[in-house]
């Protein structure tokens, strides 16, 4: 089969025309058909250039045109597209020649650094749409960018959107990792939608899924040049136990010409789509055949091979790129360094932290709630950094897959009562004020409802009828972003449990940078239902202690209690505070 390793793979545009190269091992022929030679299956033939990949030059190609690879294996003739096509028609059926310019004008954006970033997760078929009856696309997003900057956000991560079968689906099921999905509006409409994000100081996070492609008929990867072993994928995956996976079949991670097909994915996002960082989906069933944390008899060491080369190579290419994976089982090694044997990622999604604050927010009653599993999350680190770690309350996983949002788990059917909105006021405080990188799922910010699905819009007239909540979210996110220049902690690596009260159920904690006035942070949370009136609570040093931020208030909503707590004159570490029912307040030095 060859271990060839090219590049210009695909259709490569340039002054003599259009270079078709294609990676098929096992073709007996291959020739390239479209609309520049009337779909003539014979009239331009690729020639091999023996190590499994063949090629041509078309002088008369032209940007814009239509074309497919005619394979054949003996008898069999199969049609196909293009692994590497940048965009797909309408209908899937032809690629499309791309033209690989693009004004970006100026842009020269440098994603913030991650005790800075505020993510947001968007879906582009539900974020925002301007017709009930079609998906949303990048222009009606980009149509809401002023709307995330206003919040605060200066990160947003994209849930997928290469090209996939399944219309108006979550994209976590792609059959051509390089397309953009034309639904969306195509490659163009994507690249000026980061161009967008990236004139309003917010950067773009792209989910990629790598674990597996997608399971339905006609997949063109699928037995791409005709040939397969036990009637599996064929070349590019795993032909025997390693190609099952329960969403679909893995990609064949030993194959240095598929570990390419990946690595090149990356370089695409990163170099020409000027992305600033991946969400790589389910790692652990990347490097792990049937993704368990504690059986190292189904390791794939093709797997951990994979992780260390596309996390490489995103950094050869965008040095700041921030790279984040979903492990699901909390592995050290994921965000190691690769020249520690680690895979290399900056980040993974803490996938404990929605679950344990959900048990904590979630019971009726205040007996049910544990502060012990609260204090385990917040401390928690990966290799010794705080920042190994992106923390959230909702996504498209915890709001979905058996799950609803959290406001509606709190008060089914009544999700927008009074205990869902301080309870989930105070899993957002927490999300903001914890270690780690915050994430807020689309519409969390105006109590959306529900459950995450792929054809229900988000309800914008929520902004309005929700608007102290919302202003709770953009306050929050000025102190976490210390845009007063009074709350550096929050961005800082320092934290220690000041406060544990299992039986009244207050905890409080302090976050620290370099320590002092505009920096030392405490954040006191009562998550009992009750008031807790000159409760007394360790602070780290002497002075004047201002509240800053006091959930309670009744400017997020006019049944709050209003509960207040006066400028506290600490002495002897520790100071009184006032909690109303299920808040949080924020305190610091001037």
């Amino acid at each position: 089969m060859g271990e060839a390793i090219k590049p210009e793979v695909g259709a490569t545009v340039h002054k003599d025309g259009v270079t078709f190269r294609v990676w098929a091992p096992f073709a007996s022929s291959v020739a390239v058909t479209g609309s520049f030679n009337d779909w003539s299956p014979n009239a331009d033939p690729l020639t091999s250039e023996n190590d499994g990949y063949w090629a041509t030059t078309v002088g008369h190609a032209q940007i814009g045109q239509e074309y497919n690879f005619i394979i054949r294996n003996g008898d069999r003739e199969l049609q196909r597209n293009d692994p590497r096509a940048l965009q797909l028609t309408a209908s899937g059926d032809a690629s499309l020649i791309i033209d690989p310019n693009f004004d970006w004008e100026d842009d020269n954006f440098t994603i913030a650094p991650v005790n800075e970033q505020i993510v947001y997760e968007l879906h582009i078929g539900t974020f925002h749409r301007t017709d009930p009856a079609t998906p949303g696309t990048f222009e009606t997003a980009a149509a809401k960018l002023d709307y995330l900057a206003d919040l605060g956000i200066n990160v947003i991560e994209l849930m997928p959107v290469s090209n996939t079968t399944i219309d108006r689906w979550w994209g976590y099921d792609p059959d051509h990792l390089y397309a953009i999905d034309a639904a969306y509006g195509g490659r163009q409409a994507f690249l000026e939608f980061v161009k967008a994000a990236h004139k309003r100081g917010i950067g773009v996070v792209i989910d990629v899924v790598y674990n597996h492609l997608s399971p339905y008929p006609g997949m063109d990867l699928w037995q791409f040049d005709g040939w397969s072993e036990n009637d599996k994928g064929g070349i590019y995956f795993y032909n025997d136990w390693r190609g099952d996976t329960p969403w679909g079949p893995r990609l064949d991670y030993g194959r240095p010409e598929v570990r390419q097909y990946i690595t090149d994915n990356v370089r695409m996002w990163l170099r020409d789509c000027h992305v600033d960082g991946l969400r790589v989906d389910a790692v652990i069933a990347i490097r792990n055949g049937v993704g368990r944390n504690e059986d190292p008899s189904t390791d794939l060491p093709d797997g951990w091979r994979v992780l260390q080369e596309l996390n490489t190579t995103a950094f050869e290419v965008k040095s700041e790129a921030m790279m984040i994976g979903e492990d699901i089982a909390s592995n050290a090694w994921v965000t190691k360094p690769v020249g520690e044997g680690g895979a290399g990622f900056m980040a993974q999604w803490e996938t404990s932290f929605p679950s344990i604050l959900r048990n904590a927010l979630n019971p009726d009653h205040d007996s049910d709630r544990h502060l012990q599993p609260i204090q385990d999350v917040l401390s928690k680190n990966y290799n010794g950094d705080i920042f190994q770690r992106v923390i959230y309350s909702e996504s498209h996983d915890a709001a979905a897959n058996g799950h609803q949002r959290l406001n509606e788990e709190i008060s089914p059917g009544a999700a927008d009562n009074l205990f869902a909105r301080r309870r989930s006021a105070l899993a957002a405080a927490l999300v903001l004020t914890a270690p780690g990188i915050p994430m807020f799922f689309q519409g969390q910010e105006f109590m959306e409802t529900g459950w995450f699905n792929h054809w229900k819009s988000l309800d914008w007239e929520k902004t309005e009828k929700f608007q102290g909540i919302l202003q709770l979210y953009k306050d929050l996110i000025a102190l976490r972003r210390n845009h007063d220049q009074r709350t550096s902690g929050l961005m800082g690596r320092g934290f220690d449990t000041q406060h544990f009260d299992e039986q009244s159920k207050v905890l409080a904690f302090h976050r620290w940078d370099q320590g002092g006035p505009r920096d030392d942070v405490i954040i006191a949370i009562n998550f009992s239902n009750q008031q807790q009136d000159n409760y007394e609570i360790k602070f780290p040093q002497k002075g004047l202690w201002k509240v800053r931020f006091n959930s309670d208030w009744q400017g997020y909503s006019a049944d709050f209690g209003n509960t207040t707590t006066p400028d506290i004159a600490v002495e002897n570490a520790s100071g009184a505070v006032n909690l109303g029912p299920y808040s949080v307040i924020i305190l610091s030095q001037d």
